[in-house]
């Protein structure tokens, strides 16, 4: 959600108005966060009246990986999960070319995002991860998450030489235990679909329902799909504990909200013998995974206008608080 490429409105007006059904193009804003594309929420006027949307433009997925994104997206919108749904075209594409780059326009969600949740906000957040698990298990593409331990085991040695002896020990050392865990037959047993694999609290929406007491929020929904892929759903669970159940700490498990998303996502689907055993073991993965992910983007940063990397010390502290349960 940092901007990569910048667009202007007069970039897309005509684009808009001949290529879609969607109104006439009224004003496109650059969202700041993020790494990963460059973002803008598209403002539209058809019928007079005034429609919201996001157009992504992608800075390093591929137009042969996209669909994947896409169709998932459009297959969870049409189960009833509340997800963006993909803008197609006058001819039914959901996949464009903007500026010489693959990009795509999704419908806008309701409400806004709570970046210190309750307990409450966690236990919508688990009922309708679950429920989105199983919504995709009907889903026909697979595609694995480009994120996952091969990217980790290339990633690694490029970010090595910015560490220091701790870092480099600590590092290489969960490397080796998660490649042997995901070798094992407990990893293997473990079910697995169309996971979001990203769902931090800044990729979740609630709906303050005309209040300013988050009591009475009601879940907005999920976005932000681009780094979904086919995992173990006990991963994308771990990395919605991750960041969502921290404690006042930023790094320990706050029991009451980790409490709440797993009653609540194990209201829907409850987990596997192998997935409670395998459970602490990916808790940690999901650490590594956000850890080498961010030193990557700190250490080998691509020039993006409103890009602030994340601070990579964070999950490292978090995998440390892991390895001690």
């Amino acid at each position: 959600m940092a901007v990569f490429t910048p667009i202007e409105l007069k970039d897309i007006s005509h684009w808009i108005a001949e290529d879609f059904k969607i109104g006439q193009a009224n004003e496109i804003r650059g969202i700041h966060g993020g790494i990963e594309n460059s973002n803008f929420f598209l403002d539209t006027v058809k019928d007079g009246k005034k429609e919201e949307y996001v157009l992504t433009i992608f800075e390093r997925l591929s137009a042969q990986q996209l669909p994947y994104y896409l169709e998932l997206m459009r297959h969870l919108a049409n189960k009833g999960i509340p997800v963006p749904k993909p803008i197609e075209n006058r001819k039914g594409d959901i996949l464009f070319s903007l500026k010489g780059k693959p990009a795509a326009i999704v419908s806008k969600l309701p409400g806004l995002s709570r970046l210190q949740p309750e307990a409450k906000h966690c236990s919508m957040v688990g009922e309708m991860l679950a429920k989105m698990h199983l919504a995709g298990k009907d889903f026909s593409k697979i595609q694995e998450n480009l994120r996952s331990l091969g990217w980790w085991q290339k990633t690694i040695p490029l970010v090595l030489p910015h560490l220091n002896t701790s870092q480099k020990d600590l590092l290489t050392h969960e490397l080796a235990i998660q490649e042997d865990f995901f070798s094992s037959a407990a990893y293997d047993s473990i079910p697995q679909g169309a996971s979001h694999c990203d769902l931090f609290r800044d990729n979740v929406l609630f709906d303050p329902q005309g209040s300013n007491d988050p009591s009475n929020d009601q879940l907005g929904g999920f976005f932000d799909f681009y780094f979904a892929g086919t995992d173990k759903w006990l991963f994308d669970l771990a990395v919605t504990a991750n960041d969502w159940c921290l404690a006042d700490n930023k790094q320990d498990l706050d029991p009451a909200r980790l409490d709440s998303l797993m009653k609540a996502y194990q209201s829907v689907r409850p987990l596997t013998k192998e997935e409670q055993a395998s459970w602490p073991l990916m808790l940690r993965a999901a650490a590594l995974r956000f850890w080498v992910s961010r030193l990557w983007d700190f250490y080998l940063p691509r020039d993006a206008q409103m890009l602030t990397p994340h601070d990579p010390t964070h999950f490292e502290r978090i995998l440390l608080s892991r390895r001690s349960l």
